[in-house]
């Protein structure tokens, strides 16, 4: 019987994926798979749905959208109050938005904008999409959505920013759901306890979740942003841990996202077992 090769994993290297990829490579599963972590989320997705990556922390659309998936239980990237890191920055009152500018790396939160302005807000914007600079992007579009490191650092003195999460569970009571770890049907056996050694995402959660100031500190020097400031953004705006009121949340989203005719249907989530 030959020897099996390891799976290949991919993640984006944001700080709010930190947490879910510190294991993979610096912990205790460092050896346990190839892991891509500079992708952005959107290339994460493109990733697994070309067969080039086995399992994927993907945006949670794109489980709509990529056939043959399971999801991993127990982790994801989500927020229960305000989340910092996914915004719309406007020059405008967001009632008075009419043109938008979408960042090019991201796909859940670019259908969550939409579905808060047309369902919430009652309003149809003209979308754009484009890389992730503020200034850039408002160029030509009253306000722009901005995922990321990248929405931490921008100058927020002479604009309107909107909070994707805070405006979510405003108008639902939910928290939302960004991204949680996904892989392809047929490698499904390949993760979890059931092998000795092998990628377990639950395990990865909690590995990383212990070291968060280890994270802090590297991040911090990276960023340019104070310990104390990340490390609030780490334990209070992100949440990590996948239970049922963001099941329920995720239910809904999707569910959206088909009346604003986003994606084509609702395909209902398959866990590992």
């Amino acid at each position: 019987m030959g020897v099996m090769t390891q799976p290949y994993v991919a993640a984006s290297s944001y700080l709010n994926t930190a947490p879910l990829c510190y294991s993979f490579i610096h912990g205790s599963q460092k050896d346990r798979c190839r892991f891509l972590s500079d992708a952005a989320p959107a290339r994460c997705a493109d990733l697994l749905a070309e067969g080039r990556a086995d399992a994927a922390l993907i945006p949670v659309i794109e489980y709509q959208r990529i056939p043959g998936l399971t999801v991993a239980a127990g982790a994801c990237v989500a927020s229960r109050t305000s989340v910092r890191s996914v915004v719309l920055a406007s020059r405008v009152p967001i009632e008075q938005v009419k043109r938008v500018t979408l960042d090019v790396s991201s796909r859940t939160s670019a259908a969550l904008v939409q579905i808060i302005l047309s369902r919430f807000y009652g309003l149809a914007p003209e979308y754009r999409v484009a890389p992730p600079k503020i200034d850039r992007m408002l160029e030509s579009s009253d306000a722009a959505l901005i995922i990321g490191d990248p929405a931490m650092l921008i100058d927020r003195s002479s604009l309107l920013v909107y909070d994707m999460a805070e405006e979510w569970r405003k108008h639902t009571g939910l928290p939302f759901v960004f991204a949680f770890w996904a892989m392809r049907n047929q490698m499904a056996p390949r993760f979890g306890r059931r092998l000795p050694g092998a990628v377990d995402f639950e395990d990865a959660r909690r590995e990383g979740v212990a070291n968060i100031s280890n994270i802090v500190e590297a991040y911090s020097r990276s960023l340019g942003l104070s310990a104390e400031d990340l490390t609030v953004y780490l334990t209070e705006n992100i949440s990590f841990e996948l239970d049922s009121d963001c099941l329920q949340a995720v239910t809904l989203y999707y569910r959206l996202a088909h009346e604003a005719r986003l994606i084509d249907s609702v395909v209902e989530l398959t866990f590992q077992e």
